[in-house]
C-alpha cells in the first residue's frame, strides 16, 4: 500500500490517494467469494458449488468488487492516516479511481483534520467573583424536605378535598364522547396542587367528597406530547374514593434524634449549614472554571470543520440513546413523544456541540503552550480509580490499554490546564 497526501482549498481538509496492490485486492476478491459462495444458485451447479470464474461470468465480474473494497479499504486508510500523522475529525468521503481484478485498487479519501486554536489572552483572564452564602431560608428549606420525607398520611372523612390533599380517584377521559388510550386509571393517588395532571383538572377535584362522582372538563395543551390529543377538549369522569392529608412532624429535638445522628435540632441545623457551605463552594468552583473557559474560548480564533461538529452531535445522540435505554425507551419513541425528528434534535444540539469542541481545542492549546502533562504517579492513581469504578481492578488488559491511558492523560492535563487558568485569572 502506498499513499499521496494533498491539501485542498478548504481549511483543515486533505485528500489522500491510496493505492492497494493488485495482489492484495485479488486476494480480497477470493476471500469474498469463499464467504458468499453458498448464496449463489447457478444452473448446472449445486448451490454454492459454482467456481468463482463461473459466478463472475454469470453475474458480472464486478459482483465481488464492493465487498472486496470494504475488506481492504479500512485497513489501508488507517495506515495512510498513521503514515501522514493525520488527526481526522470527520468521516471520509471516498472516491474510487480504479477498481478492477488484476489491477491496483486506487481510491481517494477526502477528510477533515483537527484544527489548531489560536489563543488570545489566557493569562490574567478577568471574571467576576462567584460566591454563594448559606441563608436561614436554605436551612429551613432543607428541614422542610426532611419533614416531608418523614411525614405520615392521615385519612380525612369529615370534609371535601382541599389543596395539598392526596385524593384517591378513578378517572376515565373522553374526547368527543370516545374514550382515548391511556386516559383511564383506578385508585390513582393524586396530590392536589402538584400540577401533574392537565391544567385545570386538579382545581376541579377540590371540593369533591368521598364517593362523589363528577365530570371534569379540560383542554389539552397545544404542546401536549400526543399529537392526537394536543389542543383537544376532553371530559374526565371522576370518582373520589379516599382523601388523605400529610401530617408533618414537629421540628424539635425529638425530630433531630429520629432523622439524624444528632441529639438536638441546633446540632442538626449546624450540620445542614456545613454541608450546604461545602456544596456552595463546589458550585462556585465549578462556575468559576466554566466562566474562565468560556472567556478563553471567546478570545481565541479557530475554524471548526463541519464534519467535526457532525461527529460530536452523533456522539451526543448516542449518549441520549444509552440514557433512554436505561428507562426502557428507544430514541424513536422519545422523538415521537417530543413530536420531533432526529434532524430537529441534531439541530438543537449543534450549538452545544460547537461549544464543547471549542472548549476542548482551547484547553489543548493551553496544554501545548504551557507544556502541561500528566505525571506517571497521577496516571497510575487515576487508572486505579477508574478500574475500581468499573470493577476492573484485576483486569490487566484494561490497566495496560493505551487508548484508556491516553484518554485519562488528556483528562488529567485538561484539569491541570483549567487549574492553571483559574490561578492566573483576575477575579473581581
Amino acid at each position: 500500500m502506498n499513499s499521496k497526501l494533498e491539501n485542498t482549498k478548504n481549511a483543515n481538509e486533505v485528500k489522500v490517494e491510496i493505492t492497494v496492490e493488485a495482489e492484495k485486492f485479488d486476494a480480497a476478491i477470493k476471500k469474498v467469494y469463499f464467504k458468499s459462495a453458498k448464496y449463489f444458485n447457478i444452473p448446472g451447479f449445486r448451490k454454492g458449488k459454482a467456481p468463482m470464474q463461473i459466478v463472475e461470468k454469470y453475474y458480472g465480474k464486478e459482483i465481488f468488487y464492493e465487498d472486496a473494497f470494504n475488506e481492504v479499504a479500512e485497513e489501508a486508510l488507517e495506515e495512510a492516516v498513521k503514515e501522514h500523522n493525520l488527526e481526522v475529525v470527520s468521516r471520509p468521503d471516498i472516491e474510487v479511481k480504479q477498481i478492477e481484478k488484476g489491477k491496483d485498487l486506487i481510491f481517494v479519501a477526502t477528510m477533515q483534520t483537527k484544527p489548531e486554536a489560536e489563543l488570545g489572552k489566557y493569562k490574567g483572564i478577568e471574571i467576576k467573583k462567584i460566591e454563594y452564602n448559606v441563608t436561614d431560608e436554605d436551612i429551613e428549606h432543607e428541614l422542610g424536605h426532611m419533614q416531608e420525607h418523614n411525614s405520615r398520611l392521615v385519612s380525612i372523612d369529615e370534609r371535601p378535598v382541599e389543596s395539598g390533599d392526596i385524593a384517591t380517584i378513578d378517572f376515565e377521559g373522553f374526547v368527543d364522547g370516545v374514550a382515548f388510550e391511556g386516559g383511564k386509571a383506578e385508585k390513582h393517588d393524586l396530590e392536589i396542587g402538584s400540577n401533574t395532571f392537565i391544567p385545570g383538572f386538579e382545581d376541579q377535584v377540590i371540593g369533591m367528597k368521598i364517593d362523589e362522582e363528577k365530570d371534569i372538563n379540560v383542554t389539552f395543551p397545544e404542546e401536549y406530547f400526543s399529537k392526537e390529543l394536543a389542543g383537544k377538549e376532553a371530559t374526565f369522569k371522576v370518582k373520589v374514593h379516599e382523601i388523605k392529608k400529610k401530617e408533618l412532624p414537629e421540628l424539635d429535638d425529638e425530630f433531630a434524634k429520629d432523622v439524624s445522628e444528632f441529639d438536638t435540632l441546633k446540632e442538626l441545623k449546624e450540620d445542614i449549614k456545613a454541608k450546604k457551605e461545602k456544596q456552595n463552594e463546589e458550585r462556585a468552583k465549578y462556575e468559576i472554571q466554566e466562566a474562565v473557559v468560556k472567556a478563553l474560548c471567546e478570545d481565541m480564533k479557530v475554524e471548526i470543520p463541519t464534519g467535526m461538529i457532525e461527529l460530536e452531535v452523533e456522539n451526543m445522540l448516542k449518549d441520549i440513546e444509552q440514557r433512554l435505554s436505561y428507562q426502557g425507551l428507544k430514541l424513536e419513541q422519545y422523538l415521537q413523544m417530543m413530536g420531533k425528528t432526529e434532524a430537529d434534535i441534531k439541530k438543537e444540539y449543534e450549538p452545544q456541540a460547537i461549544e464543547g469542541i471549542k472548549s476542548r481545542l482551547a484547553l489543548e492549546a493551553v496544554i501545548k503552550a504551557e507544556k502541561i502533562e500528566a505525571t506517571d504517579s497521577e496516571l497510575e492513581e487515576k487508572m486505579k480509580e477508574m478500574a475500581k469504578n468499573y470493577g476492573k481492578e484485576n483486569d490487566e488488559g484494561f490497566l495496560k490499554n493505551e487508548n484508556v491511558k491516553n484518554y485519562i492523560k488528556q483528562g488529567i492535563a485538561s484539569e491541570k490546564a483549567i487549574d492553571f487558568l483559574v490561578k492566573n485569572a483576575k477575579i473581581k
